[in-house]
Protein backbone atom coordinates (compact mmCIF):
# COMPACT_ATOMS: atom_id res chain seq x y z
CA UNK A 1 0.00 0.00 0.00
CA UNK A 2 1.20 3.50 -0.81
CA UNK A 3 2.64 5.49 2.08
CA UNK A 4 2.81 9.23 2.64
CA UNK A 5 4.64 11.40 5.14
CA UNK A 6 3.53 12.93 8.41
CA UNK A 7 6.71 14.65 9.51
CA UNK A 8 9.25 11.85 9.83
CA UNK A 9 6.55 9.17 9.91
CA UNK A 10 5.63 6.97 6.94
CA UNK A 11 1.93 6.13 7.08
CA UNK A 12 -0.27 4.08 4.77
CA UNK A 13 -2.81 6.11 2.78
CA UNK A 14 -5.54 4.00 4.37
CA UNK A 15 -5.45 4.13 8.15
CA UNK A 16 -7.81 2.89 10.83
CA UNK A 17 -9.80 5.19 13.08
CA UNK A 18 -10.20 3.51 16.45
CA UNK A 19 -13.18 5.36 17.92
CA UNK A 20 -15.32 2.18 17.84
CA UNK A 21 -12.96 0.35 20.18
CA UNK A 22 -14.30 0.13 23.71
CA UNK A 23 -17.72 1.45 22.76
CA UNK A 24 -19.28 -0.50 19.89
CA UNK A 25 -16.54 -3.17 19.93
CA UNK A 26 -15.24 -5.26 22.81
CA UNK A 27 -11.66 -6.53 23.01
CA UNK A 28 -12.31 -9.65 20.93
CA UNK A 29 -13.98 -7.73 18.11
CA UNK A 30 -11.31 -5.01 18.28
CA UNK A 31 -8.55 -7.57 17.91
CA UNK A 32 -10.21 -9.05 14.83
CA UNK A 33 -10.44 -5.62 13.17
CA UNK A 34 -6.86 -4.68 14.07
CA UNK A 35 -5.48 -7.97 12.77
CA UNK A 36 -7.47 -7.60 9.55
CA UNK A 37 -5.98 -4.12 9.12
CA UNK A 38 -2.46 -5.46 9.60
CA UNK A 39 -3.11 -8.26 7.09
CA UNK A 40 -4.36 -5.66 4.59
CA UNK A 41 -1.08 -3.76 4.87
CA UNK A 42 -2.36 -0.90 7.04
CA UNK A 43 0.21 0.53 9.45
CA UNK A 44 -1.53 3.65 10.79
CA UNK A 45 -3.90 3.56 13.78
CA UNK A 46 -5.55 6.72 15.10
CA UNK A 47 -7.14 6.76 18.54
CA UNK A 48 -7.71 9.22 21.41
CA UNK A 49 -7.76 9.10 25.18
CA UNK A 50 -11.53 9.78 25.27
CA UNK A 51 -12.52 7.08 22.77
CA UNK A 52 -14.45 4.24 24.34
CA UNK A 53 -14.26 5.91 27.75
CA UNK A 54 -10.41 5.49 27.63
CA UNK A 55 -10.78 1.82 26.61
CA UNK A 56 -9.86 2.35 22.94
CA UNK A 57 -6.18 2.84 23.75
CA UNK A 58 -6.19 -0.23 26.00
CA UNK A 59 -7.91 -2.43 23.42
CA UNK A 60 -5.62 -1.21 20.63
CA UNK A 61 -2.47 -1.87 22.65
CA UNK A 62 -3.59 -5.40 23.50
CA UNK A 63 -4.65 -6.14 19.93
CA UNK A 64 -1.30 -5.03 18.52
CA UNK A 65 0.80 -6.89 21.08
CA UNK A 66 4.22 -7.66 19.62
CA UNK A 67 3.25 -5.98 16.34
CA UNK A 68 3.52 -2.58 18.04
CA UNK A 69 6.92 -1.91 16.45
CA UNK A 70 5.45 -2.49 12.98
CA UNK A 71 2.89 0.32 13.18
CA UNK A 72 2.40 4.04 13.66
CA UNK A 73 0.13 4.94 16.58
CA UNK A 74 -1.54 8.33 16.78
CA UNK A 75 -3.50 9.38 19.82
CA UNK A 76 -4.94 12.62 21.18
CA UNK A 77 -5.39 14.56 24.40
CA UNK A 78 -7.38 17.58 25.52
CA UNK A 79 -11.05 16.65 25.26
CA UNK A 80 -12.74 16.15 28.65
CA UNK A 81 -12.41 12.64 30.08
CA UNK A 82 -14.01 13.84 33.28
CA UNK A 83 -14.24 17.05 35.30
CA UNK A 84 -10.50 17.11 36.07
CA UNK A 85 -8.89 15.50 33.02
CA UNK A 86 -9.00 17.90 30.07
CA UNK A 87 -7.31 20.86 28.45
CA UNK A 88 -3.84 21.80 27.21
CA UNK A 89 -1.99 23.14 30.25
CA UNK A 90 1.61 21.87 30.32
CA UNK A 91 1.19 19.78 33.48
CA UNK A 92 -1.90 18.12 32.05
CA UNK A 93 -0.20 17.47 28.69
CA UNK A 94 2.54 15.55 30.48
CA UNK A 95 0.17 13.56 32.71
CA UNK A 96 -2.17 12.78 29.81
CA UNK A 97 0.76 11.46 27.81
CA UNK A 98 1.83 9.18 30.68
CA UNK A 99 -1.73 7.87 30.96
CA UNK A 100 -1.91 7.14 27.22
CA UNK A 101 1.48 5.41 27.25
CA UNK A 102 0.26 3.18 30.07
CA UNK A 103 -3.05 2.36 28.39
CA UNK A 104 -1.38 1.64 25.05
CA UNK A 105 1.33 -0.43 26.80
CA UNK A 106 4.06 1.29 24.82
CA UNK A 107 7.11 3.41 25.58
CA UNK A 108 6.39 6.06 22.94
CA UNK A 109 3.59 7.62 20.92
CA UNK A 110 4.36 8.17 17.25
CA UNK A 111 1.96 11.08 16.69
CA UNK A 112 0.59 12.91 19.74
CA UNK A 113 -2.21 15.32 18.87
CA UNK A 114 -3.92 18.21 20.62
CA UNK A 115 -7.56 17.19 20.18
CA UNK A 116 -9.08 20.64 20.42
CA UNK A 117 -7.66 24.13 20.97
CA UNK A 118 -7.72 25.37 24.57
CA UNK A 119 -8.43 29.11 24.58
CA UNK A 120 -7.29 29.39 28.21
CA UNK A 121 -3.72 28.31 27.46
CA UNK A 122 -1.22 30.05 25.14
CA UNK A 123 -0.35 27.65 22.34
CA UNK A 124 3.33 28.23 23.05
CA UNK A 125 2.90 26.76 26.53
CA UNK A 126 1.27 23.63 25.14
CA UNK A 127 3.95 23.30 22.48
CA UNK A 128 6.65 23.64 25.13
CA UNK A 129 5.28 20.65 27.00
CA UNK A 130 4.98 18.64 23.78
CA UNK A 131 8.53 19.55 22.77
CA UNK A 132 9.68 18.32 26.17
CA UNK A 133 7.98 14.97 25.55
CA UNK A 134 9.79 14.68 22.22
CA UNK A 135 13.11 15.44 23.92
CA UNK A 136 12.39 12.66 26.45
CA UNK A 137 11.68 10.16 23.66
CA UNK A 138 8.08 9.65 24.74
CA UNK A 139 6.65 11.23 21.56
CA UNK A 140 8.05 11.18 18.02
CA UNK A 141 5.91 13.81 16.28
CA UNK A 142 3.15 16.20 17.36
CA UNK A 143 -0.07 17.19 15.62
CA UNK A 144 -3.37 18.91 16.26
CA UNK A 145 -7.05 18.72 15.47
CA UNK A 146 -9.87 21.22 14.98
CA UNK A 147 -7.53 24.19 14.44
CA UNK A 148 -8.26 26.82 11.81
CA UNK A 149 -5.75 28.29 9.37
CA UNK A 150 -4.85 31.26 11.59
CA UNK A 151 -4.34 29.00 14.60
CA UNK A 152 -2.06 26.74 12.56
CA UNK A 153 0.10 29.70 11.56
CA UNK A 154 0.14 30.97 15.16
CA UNK A 155 1.29 27.55 16.36
CA UNK A 156 4.04 27.44 13.74
CA UNK A 157 5.33 30.83 14.88
CA UNK A 158 5.11 29.86 18.56
CA UNK A 159 7.12 26.68 17.96
CA UNK A 160 10.09 28.74 16.82
CA UNK A 161 13.06 26.60 15.83
CA UNK A 162 11.89 23.64 17.89
CA UNK A 163 9.48 20.83 16.97
CA UNK A 164 6.19 22.09 15.52
CA UNK A 165 2.91 20.47 14.57
CA UNK A 166 3.34 18.17 11.56
CA UNK A 167 -0.35 17.41 11.00
CA UNK A 168 -3.87 18.66 11.47
CA UNK A 169 -7.03 16.58 11.71
CA UNK A 170 -10.27 18.31 10.67
CA UNK A 171 -13.52 17.17 9.10
CA UNK A 172 -13.28 16.66 5.33
CA UNK A 173 -15.21 14.56 2.84
CA UNK A 174 -17.21 14.82 -0.35
CA UNK A 175 -20.04 16.08 1.87
CA UNK A 176 -17.94 18.46 3.98
CA UNK A 177 -15.50 20.51 1.94
CA UNK A 178 -14.83 23.30 4.44
CA UNK A 179 -11.02 22.83 4.50
CA UNK A 180 -10.90 24.05 0.91
CA UNK A 181 -12.91 27.17 1.72
CA UNK A 182 -11.54 28.07 5.16
CA UNK A 183 -7.91 27.97 4.08
CA UNK A 184 -6.81 24.96 6.12
CA UNK A 185 -5.71 22.95 3.08
CA UNK A 186 -3.80 25.97 1.80
CA UNK A 187 -2.17 26.37 5.21
CA UNK A 188 -1.16 22.69 5.12
CA UNK A 189 0.61 23.29 1.81
CA UNK A 190 2.24 26.46 3.10
CA UNK A 191 3.37 25.00 6.45
CA UNK A 192 4.14 21.48 5.15
CA UNK A 193 1.52 19.83 7.35
CA UNK A 194 -0.11 16.50 6.67
CA UNK A 195 -3.91 16.62 6.63
CA UNK A 196 -5.94 13.83 8.27
CA UNK A 197 -9.69 13.93 7.58
CA UNK A 198 -12.12 12.87 10.24
CA UNK A 199 -15.59 11.68 9.19
CA UNK A 200 -14.12 10.91 5.73
CA UNK A 201 -17.13 8.70 4.98
CA UNK A 202 -19.61 11.14 6.56
CA UNK A 203 -20.63 8.72 9.33
CA UNK A 204 -21.42 6.01 6.80
CA UNK A 205 -23.29 8.07 4.19
CA UNK A 206 -20.46 7.54 1.68
CA UNK A 207 -19.94 3.81 2.18
CA UNK A 208 -22.47 2.93 -0.51
CA UNK A 209 -24.54 0.96 2.01
CA UNK A 210 -26.74 3.89 2.99
CA UNK A 211 -29.78 4.49 0.82
CA UNK A 212 -31.49 7.88 1.10
CA UNK A 213 -35.07 7.66 2.29
CA UNK A 214 -34.44 4.36 4.05
CA UNK A 215 -33.46 3.79 7.70
CA UNK A 216 -29.70 3.46 8.29
CA UNK A 217 -28.56 -0.18 8.14
CA UNK A 218 -28.97 -1.96 11.46
CA UNK A 219 -25.85 -1.94 13.62
CA UNK A 220 -24.26 1.07 11.93
CA UNK A 221 -23.16 4.14 13.86
CA UNK A 222 -25.95 6.21 12.30
CA UNK A 223 -28.54 3.66 13.41
CA UNK A 224 -27.42 3.90 17.04
CA UNK A 225 -26.66 7.65 17.10
CA UNK A 226 -28.84 9.90 19.30
CA UNK A 227 -31.46 11.73 17.28
CA UNK A 228 -30.03 15.16 18.07
CA UNK A 229 -26.80 14.13 16.34
CA UNK A 230 -28.21 12.00 13.54
CA UNK A 231 -30.54 14.80 12.43
CA UNK A 232 -27.68 16.55 10.66
CA UNK A 233 -26.50 13.46 8.81
CA UNK A 234 -30.02 12.44 7.85
CA UNK A 235 -31.06 15.91 6.70
CA UNK A 236 -32.83 16.28 3.35
CA UNK A 237 -29.89 18.26 1.97
CA UNK A 238 -27.29 15.58 2.67
CA UNK A 239 -29.58 12.78 1.53
CA UNK A 240 -30.09 14.56 -1.79
CA UNK A 241 -26.35 14.96 -2.23
CA UNK A 242 -25.82 11.27 -1.45
CA UNK A 243 -28.45 10.37 -4.04
CA UNK A 244 -26.59 12.44 -6.64
CA UNK A 245 -23.31 10.72 -5.79
CA UNK A 246 -24.85 7.24 -5.85
CA UNK A 247 -26.31 7.96 -9.29
CA UNK A 248 -22.92 9.09 -10.58
CA UNK A 249 -21.14 6.09 -9.04
CA UNK A 250 -23.58 3.79 -10.81
CA UNK A 251 -23.15 5.70 -14.07
CA UNK A 252 -19.36 5.23 -14.12
CA UNK A 253 -19.45 1.79 -12.43
CA UNK A 254 -17.19 2.79 -9.55
CA UNK A 255 -18.35 2.12 -5.96
CA UNK A 256 -19.15 5.22 -3.92
CA UNK A 257 -16.72 4.01 -1.23
CA UNK A 258 -13.94 4.04 -3.81
CA UNK A 259 -14.90 7.52 -4.98
CA UNK A 260 -14.97 8.82 -1.40
CA UNK A 261 -11.51 7.50 -0.56
CA UNK A 262 -9.84 8.21 -3.87
CA UNK A 263 -11.20 11.75 -4.21
CA UNK A 264 -9.78 12.61 -0.80
CA UNK A 265 -6.40 11.12 -1.63
CA UNK A 266 -6.26 13.03 -4.92
CA UNK A 267 -5.39 16.00 -2.68
CA UNK A 268 -1.67 15.76 -2.02
CA UNK A 269 -2.04 17.52 1.33
CA UNK A 270 -3.75 14.41 2.66
CA UNK A 271 -1.56 11.88 4.41
CA UNK A 272 -4.04 9.13 5.26
CA UNK A 273 -7.78 8.46 5.32
CA UNK A 274 -8.55 7.13 8.80
CA UNK A 275 -12.10 5.81 8.60
CA UNK A 276 -13.36 3.56 11.35
CA UNK A 277 -14.42 -0.05 10.90
CA UNK A 278 -16.42 -2.44 13.05
CA UNK A 279 -15.73 -5.68 11.16
CA UNK A 280 -12.79 -7.25 9.31
CA UNK A 281 -14.85 -7.10 6.13
CA UNK A 282 -15.19 -3.34 6.42
CA UNK A 283 -11.49 -2.75 6.92
CA UNK A 284 -10.66 -4.99 3.95
CA UNK A 285 -13.13 -3.01 1.82
CA UNK A 286 -11.56 0.26 2.96
CA UNK A 287 -8.06 -0.99 2.17
CA UNK A 288 -9.13 -1.94 -1.36
CA UNK A 289 -10.97 1.33 -2.01
CA UNK A 290 -8.06 3.44 -3.27
CA UNK A 291 -7.54 3.91 -7.00
CA UNK A 292 -6.16 6.67 -9.21
CA UNK A 293 -9.15 8.65 -10.48
CA UNK A 294 -9.16 10.28 -13.90
CA UNK A 295 -9.04 14.06 -13.80
CA UNK A 296 -12.48 14.14 -15.40
CA UNK A 297 -13.92 12.10 -12.52
CA UNK A 298 -12.31 14.35 -9.92
CA UNK A 299 -13.70 17.41 -11.70
CA UNK A 300 -17.18 15.88 -11.83
CA UNK A 301 -17.09 15.01 -8.13
CA UNK A 302 -15.98 18.56 -7.35
CA UNK A 303 -18.89 19.86 -9.39
CA UNK A 304 -21.48 17.54 -7.84
CA UNK A 305 -20.48 18.36 -4.27
CA UNK A 306 -19.50 22.04 -4.57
Amino acid sequence: MEKRKIGSLDVTVVGLGCNNFGSRLDQKATTKVVHAALEAGINFFDTADIYGGTKSEVFLGKALGKRRRDVVIATKFGMPIDDSHFGAKPDYVRSACEDSLRRLDTDHIDLYQLHYPDATVPIGDTLGALQGLIAEGKVREIGCSNLNANQLREAKTAAGTRSAFVSVQNQYSLLAREPERDGVLAACHELELGFLPFYPLANGLLTGKFRPGQPPPEGTRLATMPSDRSAHWLSDELQQRVTTLLDYAEEIAVPLLTLAYSWLLSHRELSSVIAGASTPEQIRANAAAVIALDDSVIEKLDELTA
